[in-house]
């Protein structure tokens, strides 16, 4: 069964997952300074991350959060601070050539607690969640096509997010390529982009 009005739901996310938030910001830094390899990772720990707050919603848990203004809020500064821990992180690591190993370098574990805390931080996910994903749930339904309807919408979600992941991916890697003679460079470009961010969430996104 197609959930009601799911075009439109396919295209509201769209357009959100081609905007670069924070996820995407920090999907092309760990590639630029990571490889594309170990950053499918951090893409797998934001879609847990989403997983778990569509599950929180569908159960009552996000609307509590939507509507707390105080929740939010601290969503939102915990993340800008992750953020700039990440970007500190980035900036202090050392220099290496791209997919080189180095046995003190994160590990896969890392990669997707990263993704998943700030995917899970971000208030404009929950809000997402809280606001418009649950419009295009039918709570008249059976349980049978309502379970149905509701892996439709997830599954359309997960998938063309982790898409739109891997394709800011791709481009940061072909970017490192060129950036590839200096390794530091790569480093502390990551590191502005996540600072960059960090301010953006700050200053501009309002709860």
């Amino acid at each position: 069964m197609i959930p009601d009005n799911y075009w439109l739901y396919l295209q509201i996310i769209f357009f959100l997952f081609i905007t670069p938030g924070s996820p995407r910001v920090v999907m092309c830094s760990y590639t630029m300074s990571y490889g594309l390899n170990k950053s499918v990772w951090t893409a797998l720990g934001d879609i847990f991350a989403n997983s778990l707050q569509l599950l929180f919603v569908v159960m009552g848990f996000g609307l509590l959060v939507k509507d707390n203004p105080i929740i939010l809020t601290m969503l939102k500064w915990i993340g800008v601070a992750y953020l700039l821990y990440l970007a500190y992180d980035l900036y202090k690591s050392k220099a290496k050539e791209i997919n080189t190993f180095d046995a003190h370098e994160k590990n896969i574990l890392s990669f997707f607690k990263d993704g998943f805390l700030v995917a899970g931080l971000s208030p404009k996910a929950w809000i997402f969640f809280g606001v418009i994903f649950i419009q295009f749930l039918d709570y008249n339904l059976d349980l049978f096509n309502f379970s149905l309807q509701l892996f439709i919408l997830w599954f359309s979600y997960i998938f063309l997010d982790f898409i739109s992941l891997i394709m800011y991916g791709i481009t940061a890697d072909r970017i490192s390529i060129w950036l590839n003679n200096n390794p530091k460079t790569i480093n502390i470009i990551s590191a502005i982009a996540l600072v960059f961010i960090a301010l953006f969430v700050a200053l501009f996104q309002k709860i």
